[in-house]
């Protein structure tokens, strides 16, 4: 998992313009949205990178690559991270949110289950 900080690529009196991925091959640009407290993910793809920019809200990720600790991140409005190839990831929305996310892999349109992992053991659980 990498927070990615977005950079202005130019600014000026009418606003900025920043690029959130450049120099990718991009296969999906998917919007998810969210009411307050639902959980999606927790899985994994073996052949794609993932990029989430939240559009708004809150939104906690837990991310867990093999072999290491899980790390939680909350991210807002704005904020933007990476999750790689064989990255375990779980969201959990905080407020209602929409979170735009951007695929280099399989993991795409009616290719979605191909290269998508479910959690025997979840990352964020289901409150009962």
């Amino acid at each position: 998992m990498n927070i990615l900080k977005i950079i202005p690529a130019f600014t000026d009196e009418r606003g900025s313009i920043s690029d959130l991925i450049f120099n990718q091959e991009v296969n999906a640009v998917t919007i998810i949205t969210f009411t307050k407290g639902a959980i999606r993910a927790n899985h994994f793809h073996k052949r794609t990178v993932q990029w989430n920019y939240i559009i708004s809200g809150e939104v906690l990720i837990v991310t867990q690559l093999p072999g290491l600790n899980r790390v939680e991140n909350i991210l807002k409005k704005g904020e933007f991270l990476m999750t790689q190839e064989n990255e375990r990831h779980a969201l959990q929305a905080l407020t209602e949110a929409e979170v735009l996310v951007i695929t280099k892999g399989p993991r795409a349109g009616i290719e979605y289950e191909n290269d998508t992992f479910r959690l025997d053991v979840p990352l964020i659980a289901e409150k009962r």
